[in-house]
């Protein structure tokens, strides 16, 4: 059985460049482009992981739909990761290295954008098929 990805971007060109990479790659992804189709997409997919932007509607709108989709039954386990280029445009850098840094963003780890599509490919198979 295929792994289920959830990317929530408002980049619509990274979207269109990772989903038929994963595709490829065995992955079935659903995508949505703002944290309300985020949190929507999520309720009816349930993935097995989810990629979410940092910024999209608001500066801290990944961190919003984190907290909401922990507070979800279906949520409290699977796997969140958020994208961003945030430390690439501003210097600063958030990490997920500990339990409490876990705990306050609600994320299990970040990826650094721009990421290659064959290197998400790499890290969800190390993630996902441990």
């Amino acid at each position: 059985m295929s792994k289920k990805v959830l990317i929530v971007d408002d980049d619509v060109d990274l979207i269109e460049i990772f989903k038929p990479v994963l595709k490829k790659n065995g992955f079935q992804v659903k995508t949505a482009n703002n944290s309300q189709e985020g949190l929507e997409a999520f309720k009816t997919f349930l993935p097995d992981v989810a990629l979410i932007d940092l910024a999209m509607e608001h500066f801290d709108s990944g961190f919003t739909l984190c907290h909401k989709i922990r507070k979800l039954p279906e949520g409290e386990k699977v796997p969140i990761y958020i994208l961003t280029s945030l430390g690439q445009e501003t210097g600063f850098r958030f990490s997920t290295d500990t339990a409490e840094e876990q705990n306050w963003i609600k994320a299990d780890g970040y990826l650094e954008k721009p990421i290659s599509p064959n290197d998400l490919v790499e890290f969800l198979k190390e993630k996902l098929f441990k």
